[in-house]
C-alpha cells in the first residue's frame, strides 16, 4: 500500500466527518474539548504546562487508551498508541523471548528513558539483541496506570544516561475506590488462551493522603505457527516404527505466568511537605521451544564412541529432542521520597529509589554429550541480576524579574546513581566439558550453555551528576528554555551535555516549537565486563554451532583487537507545529533528526586463533565495541478530532510516522559490511501509522482502528553470514464494542486483527519449520479475540 494515498484518504476521510458533524450538530461548535489540555510533567519541571503549551512533542494516553489495548503488556500498549513504537514477539529467542525488545524511532531499546512517577526505573537484567540493556516494561502492572506520557525528543540533559530517543513516562493510579476486572482472549487458531483478573483499590487517608493498592494476574498458554520440518519428516520416512512429534519444535508466543502488585502512596506530613512512595513487584514464569536435534544427522550427540561404552543417546531420545527454555523472573522497584515547600517560590524533592531484575534460567529435556550417561536432561542455568540505587535531590524556583509578566522556572538538582550487575552460575553439569569431548561429543547443555564459573560475577558502577533547568517565558507568545546536566562514571569519565528550546504561538491555537540537545548513553556493567555463551542453529546445515561474547577487556578480545567501550554520543534537532481549537482539532507535526555517534553494537563473529585454549569449542567469538555512526530522520503526525454527532459523542485519532536510520560509519559501513548496514537500514518498517474512530452514545461505545506497518527486510544469521527477505506493507484492523450495563458495571468484546490477516510466508526459514517470520514488527498469530468485564466500587 502506497503510504502517500494512505494518509491523503485519512485526510479526506477526516474532513468529511468534520462536514457531515458540523452540519448535522450545529449547537457543537461552542465545545471546547480539545486533547492538548492535559496537564503534564514529562520534559519540563514546571507545574502548569500542558501538551500544547510544550516546548517539546508529547504523547498523553490515559487509563482508558490503556484499556482499549487487549493485551496488559505494557510493550504492545505502547506499540498500539505510539506510531514510532515497535516491539518484536522473537520466538525461539533465549531470553529475548520473555524480555522483548521495544524501540522508540527505530533507536536502539536502551535509548530510551523509562520514568515511573518522574523517576528512573530500572533496567532488565538481559542483554539483548547486540547488548542492549533497556528496561522491562512488561513488568509495569498496566492495573497500576492513571496515564502514560511519551516524550519524543531528546533528554538526556534533564534527565541523563538513555533519553535519546525519548522518554517515557508511567503515571501511576492515585484515585479513590475500588475496579476490578477479568479478562480472556483466544486466537483463531484455538491457541494462546489467555485469562487474568485485575484488582485495585484506593483508600482516604484521614484526609490527609492517599494510598491505592493493585494486583494484576494473567496465565497465557502458548501459540504455534509451525509445520513439519523436512529432516523430521525424512527421518520419520526412515524410522517408521518411530512416532516422530508433529511438529518437532513449536513457533509461537510462549507458556507465560505473570503475577504484578503494587501500591501508590501519598501522604501530607503538615504544611507544605508530604511523603511519597511507590513499589512495584512482579514474578514470571515461561517457557519456550528451542531447535530440534535430530539423532540421524546430530553426530555431536547421537554418536557412540569407546569414551562411554554401550551409550547411545537414542535410548533416551529416540526421536531427538527440543529442549524447553524457562525463565523465571523476580522483580521490584521501591521509591520513598519527602517533598515541601520553602516559602512561596522555592519547593525541594529529596527521594530515594531501588530497583532489581532477577532471571533464572533453566533448560528441561535436553543433554551434555560430553558427560554420556552422566549427564542429567534438566539444567538450572544460572541467574543475572540488574540492581540500581538512585539518590536524586531537586528544587524548582519561581523567579519573578521585573521585566517578565510570569515567573522563570529554575529547577536545579543533584542525582547519585549506583548499577550493579551480577552473573550466578549454573549446574555444573550445565556447562561442563567432560571426557566425551575428546571424541568430538558436544560439551554444554544442549540449547544453551550455563554460566561457568569464569563467567560468572559481579560488577558495579557509580555516577554523579548535577543539572540545571530553566524555563522562561517571554510575553504571551514567546518561551525559551535551556537545560545544561554534568555526569561523571566511575568507570570511563564525565560528560556535559546540553539542550535549548522555543516555543512561538503567533496567534491563539497555533505554536511553532523547536529543540537541539546533546545526549549519551552510558555503557553498562553488564556491558562492560559479563560474558556469555549462545548457540544457533545453521539453516543450510541444520547442525548447531557456539558463539562466545567476550567482555572487551578479555585478554583473548584485547589480542584480536578489542577496545574499551565509551559512552555514544547523540545530537537532537526537532522542529514542529502544534494546534488546538474549538471546532474539535488538535494535534501536531514535527520533523526530527537524531545522529548517534559511537554507538553500540557487536564486533563482527571471528574465528578463534589456532594456538589459544578454546575449551568452550567455540566457533566464533565477538564483543561489544561503539561500532557505527547512525543518523535517523523522520515525521511525526498526531491529529484528533472530537465532536458531538447524532446524540453521541465521536472521537477520531491519527497517528503516523515515517522513520529512517541510515549507517554513515564505522565497521558496518557499506564499504567493509554491507550485510550489517541493511540489517540496521531495513529491518523495521519506516512507515507506521494508525486510525482510531470511537463513538459513544446511551451506554455503548464502538471502537475500529487500522494498524498499518510499511515494508521491511528480514535477515537471520547463519555460520556462513546472513541471509535476506523482503516483506511489504500490512494493514491490520481492530473492532470492539463496550457495554455499560450500569454506571459501574461493563463488558468489552473486541477482535484485534478481525480479518485474520497474515503476512507472507518467511521462505528463507523453512528449513526450520517456521511459517510466519519471528522478527516481524507486529503479531504473526492471527486474529485474536476477548472479552474484558470491568467493576468500580
Amino acid at each position: 500500500m502506497n503510504p502517500t494515498l494512505l494518509a491523503g484518504a485519512v485526510a479526506t476521510a477526516l474532513s468529511v466527518v468534520s462536514a457531515s458533524a458540523q452540519a448535522d450538530t450545529p449547537s457543537a461548535s461552542t465545545s471546547s474539548s480539545t486533547e492538548l489540555d492535559a496537564v503534564i510533567v514529562t520534559g519540563t519541571r514546571g507545574s502548569t504546562r500542558t501538551q500544547f503549551d510544550t516546548m517539546a512533542p508529547i504523547d498523553v494516553f490515559t487509563a482508558e487508551d490503556v484499556r482499549a489495548v487487549e493485551s496488559s503488556d505494557v510493550n504492545d500498549i505502547l506499540a498500539q498508541l505510539v506510531p514510532s513504537f515497535v516491539v518484536q514477539r522473537l520466538p525461539m529467542n533465549d531470553g529475548l523471548v520473555f524480555v522483548r525488545p521495544a524501540t522508540l524511532r527505530a533507536l536502539s531499546p536502551d535509548h530510551t528513558l523509562v520514568l515511573v512517577n518522574g523517576r528512573r526505573f530500572h533496567r532488565s537484567a538481559l542483554l539483548g539483541g547486540r547488548g542492549a540493556q533497556g528496561a522491562d516494561l512488561a513488568q509495569i502492572p498496566a492495573a497500576a496506570i492513571k496515564r502514560i506520557e511519551v516524550l519524543r525528543d531528546g533528554a538526556a540533559a534533564q534527565y541523563g544516561s538513555d533519553a535519546i530517543a525519548g522518554v517515557i513516562n508511567i503515571i501511576l493510579d492515585d484515585s479513590l475506590g475500588g475496579a476490578f476486572a477479568l479478562k480472556a482472549s483466544e486466537y483463531s487458531e484455538g491457541d494462546g488462551t489467555t485469562y487474568g483478573g485485575e484488582l485495585a483499590y484506593g483508600f482516604d487517608l484521614g484526609g490527609r493522603g492517599r494510598l491505592r493498592l493493585f494486583a494484576e494476574y494473567d496465565n497465557a498458554d502458548p501459540t504455534s505457527r509451525s509445520r513439519q520440518r523436512p529432516d523430521a519428516i525424512a527421518f520419520q520416512q526412515a524410522h517408521p516404527e518411530l512416532d516422530v512429534p508433529d511438529p518437532v519444535q513449536r513457533w509461537g508466543q510462549p507458556e507465560l505466568e505473570s503475577t504484578k502488585a503494587g501500591f501508590n502512596l501519598d501522604l501530607s506530613l503538615g504544611g507544605y511537605t508530604s511523603l511519597y512512595g511507590y513499589g512495584l513487584y512482579g514474578t514470571s514464569d515461561g517457557l519456550s521451544d528451542f531447535n530440534w536435534r535430530n539423532p540421524d544427522t546430530n553426530s555431536e550427540l547421537f554418536r557412540t564412541t569407546d569414551v562411554f561404552p554401550g551409550f547411545d543417546l537414542r535410548t533416551i531420545y529416540p526421536v531427538g529432542f527440543s529442549p524447553q527454555y524457562g525463565n523465571e523472573s523476580e522483580d521490584l522497584h521501591l521509591l520513598a521520597g519527602v517533598r515541601g515547600a520553602l516559602g512561596d517560590n522555592l519547593s525541594w524533592d529529596a527521594s530515594a529509589s531501588h530497583g532489581s531484575s532477577s532471571i533464572d534460567y533453566t533448560l528441561g529435556n535436553s543433554f551434555n554429550g560430553s558427560l554420556g550417561p552422566a549427564s542429567p536432561t534438566d539444567f538450572y542455568l544460572g541467574n543475572l541480576e540488574q540492581e540500581e540505587t538512585n539518590l536524586n535531590l531537586d528544587f524548582v524556583y519561581a523567579w519573578q524579574p521585573a521585566a517578565l509578566s510570569a515567573p522563570v522556572n529554575v529547577a536545579f538538582g543533584a542525582e547519585h546513581r549506583k548499577e550493579t550487575y551480577t552473573v550466578s552460575q549454573g549446574d555444573e553439569a550445565s556447562w561442563a566439558v567432560g571426557p566425551g569431548a575428546a571424541a568430538g561429543l558436544a560439551p554444554n547443555a544442549s540449547g544453551a550453555p550455563g554460566f561457568s564459573p569464569a563467567q560468572a560475577g559481579s560488577w558495579d558502577q557509580t555516577s554523579q551528576a548535577a543539572y540545571l533547568d530553566v524555563e522562561v517565558p517571554v510575553g504571551e507568545r514567546w518561551a525559551f528554555g535551556g537545560a545544561l546536566r554534568y555526569e561523571d562514571f566511575s568507570e570511563f569519565g564525565d560528560t556535559l551535555d546540553g539542550k535549548l528550546s522555543a516555543r512561538w504561538e503567533p496567534i491563539d491555537g497555533l505554536a511553532l516549537r523547536g529543540a537541539w540537545s546533546t545526549g549519551f548513553r552510558a555503557p553498562t556493567p553488564g556491558q562492560l565486563y559479563s560474558t556469555s555463551t549462545t548457540q544457533g542453529l545453521d539453516t543450510n546445515t541444520l547442525l548447531v554451532f557456539n558463539t562466545g561474547r567476550l567482555s572487551p577487556d578479555d585478554p583473548i578480545a584485547q589480542a584480536m583487537g578489542a577496545q574499551p567501550l565509551r559512552p555514544e554520543e547523540s545530537e537532537s534537532m526537532t522542529l514542529g507545529l502544534a494546534w488546538q481549537g474549538a471546532a474539535g482539532f488538535s494535534g501536531s507535526l514535527d520533523v526530527y533528526r537524531i545522529a548517534v555517534d559511537d554507538r553500540f553494537g557487536t564486533s563482527a563473529w571471528r574465528a578463534v586463533p589456532d594456538g589459544i585454549d578454546n575449551p568452550m569449542r567455540y566457533t566464533s567469538v565477538y564483543w561489544f565495541t561503539n561500532d557505527f555512526d547512525t543518523v535517523t530522520t523522520g515525521v511525526d503526525l498526531v491529529a484528533h478530532y472530537r465532536r458531538a454527532l447524532a446524540q453521541g459523542d465521536l472521537g477520531l485519532t491519527l497517528a503516523w510516522n515515517h522513520n529512517r536510520t541510515e549507517v554513515e560509519g564505522g565497521s558496518t559501513a557499506i564499504a567493509t559490511n554491507p550485510a550489517q548496514k541493511r540489517v540496521f537500514e531495513d529491518r523495521l518498517p519506516r512507515n507506521k501509522g494508525s486510525l482510531a474512530a470511537t463513538f459513544g452514545r446511551d451506554r455503548w461505545e464502538w471502537m475500529a482502528r487500522a494498524r498499518y506497518y510499511g515494508a521491511w527486510t528480514d535477515s537471520t544469521g547463519n555460520s556462513t553470514g546472513e541471509i535476506f527477505q523482503d516483506f511489504g506493507d500490512m494493514l491490520l484492523f481492530d473492532l470492539a464494542a463496550t457495554w455499560q450495563a450500569t454506571e459501574a458495571l461493563s463488558l468489552r468484546i473486541g477482535a484485534e486483527n478481525v480479518f485474520d490477516r497474515y503476512p507472507d510466508e518467511a521462505v528463507y526459514q523453512a528449513s526450520r519449520g517456521l511459517i510466519y517470520s519471528r522478527n516481524a514488527p507486529y503479531d504473526t498469530d492471527g486474529r485474536n479475540v476477548y472479552a474484558q468485564l470491568r467493576l468500580r466500587f
